[in-house]
């Protein structure tokens, strides 16, 4: 189907962010400090942390909204602490939990090209928007603090809309909000589950950015394009005509 794009949906961690990096350097500064101060090991710790925290993501729903994300990244560090052998101290939970949060938004960076393609795009006049499963006391400072704010018009998040991806409802508010529809929109995400499926339900071109190489599930729809990195989105999204290198579409899988 021909297509012209002229507004673009992107997910934020892993996506835009090296999001996955700061939350391991974060998550293990932590244990080794507590491994210092407690004698556990800083090995299964941070572990049990990373266990903890996919848990949580990957389980997200609509119900887990009312729970502000301070609070509930406490309870990951306590549950955390325990499996490694540290009796329940939730003074100690909340400390990890502060200097987890500080660590993180000061490990944060953008992926290479990112910026760069956020800008080619405003310049060809799309419309930007973030969309995000994040939770706006935390992700309010992390695009900030990569100065992406400037760069999009609009920032959609889990307990601002009270929908979590993939809610196809939160996908036709980002197009309706932006003044386009979703056959001249795309989504760009590292998560087929959350980014591309309530994406692709509901008309949207899909860029899956395969960081993960988690397969496909067996008979599940492929994305429209698949690029490994940030930097390479700009090659498969349909711009038309005269807007720039995207016209015509890659699809890696075929």
């Amino acid at each position: 189907m021909n297509r012209t794009i002229d507004t673009v949906l992107f997910d934020l961690d892993d996506t835009l962010l090296d999001d996955s990096a700061a939350y391991k350097a974060a998550a293990r500064r932590v244990a080794a400090e507590v491994a210092a101060e407690r004698g556990v090991d800083a090995g299964r710790l941070f572990t049990m942390y990373v266990a903890e925290a996919n848990g949580f993501w990957k389980k997200l729903s609509q119900e887990h909204l009312a729970q502000p994300i301070h609070d509930a990244r406490v309870q990951l560090w306590s549950d955390a602490l325990i499996a490694s052998g540290v009796p329940f101290d939730v003074a100690l939970a909340q400390r990890c939990s502060e200097r987890y949060t500080r660590y993180r938004a000061e490990s944060l960076e953008l992926f290479p090209g990112a910026l760069e393609l956020v800008r080619v795009l405003r310049e060809h006049g799309c419309k930007l928007a973030i969309v995000t499963n994040g939770f706006a006391a935390t992700h309010d400072e992390k695009i900030d603090r990569v100065g992406l704010r400037q760069h999009v018009d609009a920032v959609f998040m889990a307990d601002t809309m009270g929908m979590v991806k993939p809610d196809p409802e939160i996908f036709r508010l980002a197009c309706r909000t932006l003044g386009s529809e979703p056959a001249r929109s795309a989504m760009v995400g590292d998560r087929y589950d959350r980014d591309i499926i309530g994406a692709a339900g509901v008309g949207l071109f899909t860029v899956l950015i395969d960081i993960h190489a988690i397969p496909l599930p067996d008979g599940a729809r492929p994305p429209d394009a698949v690029v490994d990195s940030i930097a390479g989105v700009l090659d498969v999204l349909p711009l038309g005509a005269g807007q720039g290198p995207g016209f015509g579409v890659k699809n890696p899988r075929g």
